[in-house]
Order: C-alpha cells, then structure tokens, then sequence
C-alpha cells in the first residue's frame, strides 16, 4: 500500500494513515472490497506503533470508509470508493457462484468482459 508518513509534520501518524487510506480509496486505487492489511503488518511496515494504525482503522470504520469482518479483515466499503453497494453486492454473488462452479477465476472475468461488450 502506497503510505509514506512524514515525521516532521504537523498532522499526526494516525491521521496521515487515515487520509491516505481515504485518498486511495476515492481516487480508486483501493476499491471496494479491497482487503486492507492487517494492523500489525501495516505498522511494522510504516514503523508505527499498532495503537496507532488501529486508531486510524477505528475512525474510517466510524466514518463508513472501511468494515471490519472479524477474521476476514478489514475492507474498503463501497462508499469510500463510490461504488454502488448492489454492483459490490452483484460482483459478491457472481464470485460465489462461479467459485461453487468450479470456474476459475480468469475464465469468470473473460465471461464478465464478454458479457458487458453485448449491446
């Protein structure tokens, strides 16, 4: 992930994670349902302290921009990333049936691709 915090800034840790987390999700860089990673490896690789991260985390799931499921992680809501919530929703249950399918994953994109080029 593309953070870079400035020691000598005014803005505090949390919060450059925090508004860079928000940046990438709105320019689309993270879209909705990207996993972000969990918040000791973000810290470790930032040289930041946990509290710090989790902090971060805490006030973009207050503000809607990411979800916490529990084991899966944290991801980038549809909101964040100005994605409709029933196109995440449809993408969700097309990954679902496809994976019971047994359709691997770049035979299911190519079919999508196909299916949006049709008039």
């Amino acid at each position: 992930m593309d953070i870079t915090i400035d020691p000598d800034s005014a803005v505090a840790p949390y919060e450059q994670v925090r508004l860079r987390i928000a940046e990438l999700a709105a320019s689309g860089a993270l879209a909705a349902g990207t996993k972000l990673p969990p918040v000791r490896q973000l810290a470790t690789e930032l040289g930041l302290a946990a509290n710090t991260v989790a902090r971060a985390y805490r006030e973009l799931e207050q503000a809607g921009l990411v979800e916490t499921r529990g084991r899966l992680g944290t991801v980038i809501t549809s909101r964040a990333a100005g994605t409709s919530l029933q196109a995440q929703q449809a993408a969700s249950a097309y990954a679902e049936r496809t994976r019971a399918l047994g359709i691997p994953p770049e035979t299911a994109l190519a079919l999508v691709r196909a299916a949006l080029e049709l008039p």
